[in-house]
């Protein structure tokens, strides 16, 4: 078959189906944005978008659905150029998040469209309501946030059919687009990411040290630090830590960016604003933001740390944390909906209610504490990953069959409802 895949910064969740589905014998193509500089592993071609702002005093609650047709005019432009070099897809694959498979259809009527869902926007009951210290639930905030479902409406609408990595992830995408969702998780290599022996060691970029395995490390990981993934809670939590713990290290790995939620006050970022909230009341020597590191460094820390915290706003979920279970990890998660889809308290981590500031501290302690109490829960941290999220055997194999059954699957009248 001819499979397009199509994302603004491709690879992303395609980074193991896509070059899968070449070895197979596919011919395999990217769409991607200019701006994307990664390496790309299939054939590529790239569209120039020139992100125009359109301004809310012109546009107001339609701004982001006009950024996201003009994104949709611009890709679809740029697959009539491809269809006149004579490729012509069999299936396209895209992510939604940006407007881009919005008119796909409308230059391959007789393609497949399978849609990557990540996420619904809904004014309440998921992430912009859950926090009231950052997050507003007046009508203004509920009104932008309608403002951003109908180009997702759209996009399900338009596809054949959908994936979305996570059972929690599906179950809120509204009932026409529930029906015609495959939940596939994009893949851990659990082969890679495995439990380290006695002597691994860690040397993290910009540290004049060394860690490893036995050493009281505690850990937090996330893309940017911030609120949507608990980095409040978090560093509130510390100071009891480090007092209670006085051999106790942390390393926090992020970057110092806005991330996926509102930003930070004007003039400061909220690692600084967070960090200055507990500072006084810390020992700074023992606390080290590495920033970003490299994957393999990620992996290899998460096989000496004694403890990893991960917290999340009910949003999509960190692979980081499905990485630090396969790695062997003790994992204390926030007992919101996309971490207790795979964690259990008690039996492979320890769940602690998000705002919970006095129960992180407790959690985090006894766990620093008691090392070898838990060893039970972190290789069956490790089965839960292997069982339900192994690349090789599950997810890989799974996600295969799904993209050539819609291959040679005819389309519905019209091709909008598989």
């Amino acid at each position: 078959m001819n499979i397009l895949f199509v994302h603004q910064n491709f690879p992303a969740q395609f980074v193991h189906i896509a070059p899968a589905l070449a070895r197979r014998g596919h011919k395999v193509m990217a769409l991607t944005a200019s701006t994307n500089k990664r390496k790309f592993n299939v054939p590529t071609v790239q569209y120039a978008w020139d992100a125009r702002s359109f301004d809310s005093q012109v546009f107001g609650l339609s701004a982001i659905h006009a950024q996201m047709m003009h994104r949709a005019s611009v890709v679809a432009r740029a697959g009539l150029a491809i269809e006149r070099k004579g490729f012509t897809p069999d299936v396209i694959i895209s992510h939604l998040g940006w407007g881009e498979p919005i008119l796909l259809k409308e230059v391959w009527p007789g393609a497949h469209l399978k849609l990557y869902a990540e996420f619904f926007y809904r004014p309440k009951g998921l992430d912009t309501d859950f926090d009231p210290e950052f997050g507003k639930s007046d009508f203004e905030a509920r009104a932008r946030i309608v403002s951003r479902q109908p180009y997702l409406l759209q996009s399900y609408f338009v596809a054949d059919s959908m994936l979305a990595p996570t059972r929690w992830q599906a179950s809120f995408l509204p009932e026409f687009a529930r029906a015609k969702t495959a939940v596939i998780h994009d893949g851990i290599d659990t082969a890679a990411i495995a439990p380290g022996t006695s002597a691994s060691s860690v040397t993290l970029p910009g540290l004049n040290r060394s860690f490893r395995a036995g050493d009281e490390l505690l850990t937090f990981v996330n893309r940017n630090l911030e609120p949507y993934r608990g980095y409040h809670i978090f560093m509130r939590a510390l100071p009891r830590i480090l007092r209670e713990r006085p051999d106790a290290q942390v390393v926090i790995v992020g970057e110092d960016a806005k991330g996926y939620g509102a930003g930070p006050p004007a003039g400061t970022t909220w690692k600084q604003k967070f960090l200055d909230e507990v500072k006084d009341r810390l020992d700074l020597s023992r606390v080290h933001f590495v920033g970003h590191v490299p994957h393999g460094v990620l992996n290899d820390l998460m096989r000496v740390t004694r403890v990893h915290a991960y917290l999340t706003y009910p949003f999509v979920l960190s692979w980081s944390m499905l990485e630090a279970m396969s790695a062997g990890a003790l994992v204390v998660g926030s007992r919101t909906p996309p971490v207790t889809e795979y964690i259990e308290d008690g039996s492979n981590g320890r769940l602690v209610d998000f705002f919970d500031v006095e129960g992180w501290s407790d959690t985090l302690i006894d766990c620093l504490a008691r090392p070898d109490a838990f060893t039970g829960l972190r290789n069956k941290a490790r089965e839960t990953i292997i069982a339900c999220c192994d690349l090789t055997t599950r997810c890989l194999p799974d996600m295969i069959a799904n993209v050539e059954a819609a291959g040679s699957r005819p389309l519905d009248k019209g091709g909008t409802f598989a």
